[in-house]
């Protein structure tokens, strides 16, 4: 039987994904839902992390903080863990990756025109988590559009047998109409399940199409505004590429990121969600234990 050497062998494994771009390139068929790719050894170590801290054992406990994420260093085995993860919270500027994802729906069927106007809106919604832009898509494809996206057998992100999920049913700013989920009555919603299938199948470019997945990467990479995940990755990943949504009203901070570097092993969705006065730099602190927690060997 040959021996291959450590060395070719290490240089083999490093040129299996490293050069993988986004949309990651993997066949139709690979793609299987999140709940399927729970990966116990990942669950477990992600539960110690957290759990080690008092003050957020406390949130977990209480319902008040919520946390996702999936290993993407390997494309052919993704792994996924999360704690509170259909626990359906107030995400504030989140969902507007819903608005996102039902206007790009709407421009390829021809229901919604794709002019520089919208163009620029859609970045400003994204980037700057401008309110404005944000009422002005909304008002564009409308509340039913939106719901009957996040509804659609397709992509499911919006269940109600499974604690709900990514719903927009209000404009960001006052006045008009409303059209507010049916579990909690919540305006703007979000579970980080929900959230991380979304950056998911994003990455995997299975978001209306191949196109349109990368226009809306291009859309949400080069965040705008450098607080919570963000701040903490401009420092331990200034190299990575980063595609981030977040939100903050009042005591609820909830992001989210697709964080893509040259090494695989810096290749992850995170989320989190958390309803507490200190919620950003919590989230803030939630980056280094969840990379030791990916960076950890498996057993």
């Amino acid at each position: 039987m040959r021996i291959i050497p450590l060395f070719f062998t290490l240089v083999l494994a490093s040129f299996s994904y490293p050069q993988q771009g986004l949309p990651i390139k993997i066949a139709n068929e690979k793609i299987k839902p999140l709940s399927k790719m729970v990966d116990s050894s990942l669950q477990s170590r992600l539960e110690t992390e957290i759990m080690n801290n008092s003050e957020w054992a406390d949130l977990i406990a209480s319902k008040k903080m919520a946390v996702g994420v999936v290993d993407l260093s390997n494309p052919e085995k993704v792994r996924f863990a999360r704690i509170n993860g259909n626990y359906m919270m107030y995400a504030a500027s989140l969902p507007k990756i819903a608005i996102l994802l039902s206007a790009m729906d709407a421009i390829e069927k021809g229901e919604l025109k794709e002019t520089p106007e919208v163009k620029k809106d859609m970045r400003l919604m994204i980037s700057k988590s401008d309110n404005a832009a944000s009422t002005r898509m909304i008002d564009r494809v409308g509340y039913d559009k939106i719901e009957s996206v996040m509804t659609s057998p397709r992509y499911a992100f919006y269940d109600e047998e499974n604690g709900g999920g990514l719903w927009v049913g209000k404009r960001y700013g006052g006045g008009g109409d409303t059209n507010r989920e049916p579990i909690k009555n919540l305006s703007h919603a979000a579970s980080v399940s929900q959230v991380c299938r979304f950056y998911y199948l994003l990455a995997n470019g299975k978001l209306v199409n191949e196109k349109r997945s990368k226009q809306m990467l291009t859309i949400m990479e080069n965040p705008e505004l450098h607080h919570k995940f963000v701040n903490t990755l401009d420092k331990v990943a200034p190299n990575a590429r980063l595609f981030r949504k977040s939100g903050s009203w009042k005591t609820y901070h909830s992001d989210s990121i697709l964080v893509w570097g040259k090494d695989p092993s810096r290749r992850y969705i995170l989320v989190a969600l958390i309803d507490d006065a200190n919620g950003e730099q919590i989230i803030r602190n939630l980056v280094k234990p969840i990379e030791k927690v990916l960076k950890k060997p498996v057993i």
